[in-house]
């Protein structure tokens, strides 16, 4: 791993590059969980909260409530209008 300060190489646990004295920001690569992502998919905004929490300590969590949370609100929206095109046609 290389310091994202001073650019040296540095241990890949180190939490302060030895050279610079900086703490290093220790990304998280899980991704977001099937629970959590349905969550996210039915109730958009708690992905959309989810994701301004988490978009800098945890980006690719954060990327998966994101996505989440806008394909729910994009389904929400088409089945909205396909509702309400339904209703007004009768």
């Amino acid at each position: 791993m290389y310091c994202h300060k001073c650019g040296k190489k540095i241990d890949d646990k180190a939490i302060v590059c030895p050279y610079c004295g900086v703490k290093q920001k220790i990304l998280d690569t899980q991704p977001i969980g099937c629970l959590l992502g349905g969550i996210c998919f039915l109730f958009p905004l708690v992905g959309l909260i989810l994701y301004l929490v988490w978009k800098d300590d945890k980006p690719t969590k954060a990327k998966g409530a994101g996505t989440a949370a806008l394909w729910g609100f994009l389904t929400g929206l088409i089945l909205s209008f396909l509702g309400l095109c339904s209703f007004s046609y009768y």
